[in-house]
């Protein structure tokens, strides 16, 4: 008989919703932590998160708790979905120090760290690194919550503990792989987003499907330029939170991040934009973050400044296309 995990899921955004109704149905018994008093009461009276996964009922098992120390209170995992700029403030109401094992759901890069989602973790709660992972890949929330076929990574530096968090998250709608470079994983998860925002200016400027080819896969060869600097491992940006997350992040219609690059190419300003959406589209900050990164440590990453110079810095859209396109000539090299 499959072992019974005290699981909980912090945040209750569409991923962290997903993830909670993933693991509950797995036979798990989760606690999903809901910062807002009233969305938290509407969860609680319909069982369905309607402002962030709405139509999708939820595991009759799962039980939801608005107080953060309550919410992990005795328990053998826990799986964080807050995002990346509200992480490190949200962690700091934690007034104890947990020996769960901890997930990291988050896909960004804290701008002034630098730190990813494990490492902002680890070191706001001193965790044992050993104890910690993150799951990445290319997975839309509203399709897990469906039960759609999905394949996933879950990448920790401790063997034993990739191996049996797989075991915990998969089920024959949900694969789970495991591998050892949480760095590369985490960056891979971060750098797409930035490259959907690419991608999004590119389709709703109308500049056809081979541009948008073109631009993902020099997107790709920018995250492994970046990644290897920092120690990552090339097989992880062929992989599924490399090159799978990258392709479904960038041409989903599903992706907030290239839901924010059309409607930038249309001219709309990028408050206007954050203001109207629920969700947090995690690459404006993480765009903010690597450039602000690149140019300090003298890396070259053209597709990230043009996207930092169109989002902070009111760059017209078909301008910054030009100063990618008249950049000097040179050979193909993912580290070029």
């Amino acid at each position: 008989m499959k072992k019974t995990f005290n699981i909980s899921v912090i945040g209750a955004g569409s991923w962290g919703t997903a993830i909670a109704n993933l693991l509950a149905k797995n036979g798990h018994k989760v606690t999903l932590w809901v910062r807002n008093e009233k969305l938290l009461n509407e969860i609680k009276e319909k069982r369905e998160n309607e402002v962030y996964l709405k139509g999708v009922k939820l595991h009759s098992s799962i039980e939801f708790e608005g107080d953060l120390n309550k919410a992990l209170l005795d328990k053998d995992v826990v799986a964080i979905a807050i995002p990346v700029p509200f992480l490190r403030e949200t962690l700091k109401g934690v007034g104890f120090r947990i020996n769960s094992y901890v997930v990291s759901l988050s896909k960004g890069i804290e701008t002034e760290t630098f730190e990813t989602a494990t490492e902002v973790i680890k070191s706001t709660l001193d965790l044992d690194g050993s104890k910690i992972a993150a799951l990445s890949g290319p997975n839309f929330a509203l399709e897990v919550a469906k039960g759609l076929p999905t394949a996933t990574v879950i990448a920790s530096k401790n063997k034993e503990t990739a191996e049996l968090l797989q075991k915990i998250f998969s089920n024959n709608r949900f694969r789970v792989y495991t591998s050892s470079d949480i760095k590369g994983v985490e960056l891979c998860g971060a750098m797409k987003n930035i490259m959907a925002i690419a991608a999004g200016i590119s389709d709703g400027l109308n500049l056809g499907l081979n541009a948008r080819a073109s631009l993902i896969t020099r997107g790709l060869s920018e995250t492994m330029r970046l990644g290897f600097l920092l120690g990552a491992q090339k097989d992880t940006f062929m992989g599924l939170s490399g090159i799978g997350d990258l392709v479904l992040t960038c041409t989903g219609n599903l992706s907030r991040n290239r839901t924010v690059g059309l409607r930038l190419a249309k001219g709309e300003k990028i408050e206007e934009i954050l203001s109207s959406m629920n969700m947090i589209p995690e690459g404006v900050n993480t765009t903010k973050a690597v450039f602000e990164y690149a140019l300090k440590n003298n890396i070259d990453l053209p597709i990230t400044k043009e996207v930092y110079e169109v989002i902070y810095n009111n760059k017209n859209p078909m301008d910054a296309l030009d100063s990618l396109m008249s950049r000097p000539l040179k050979e193909e090299n993912y580290l070029l």
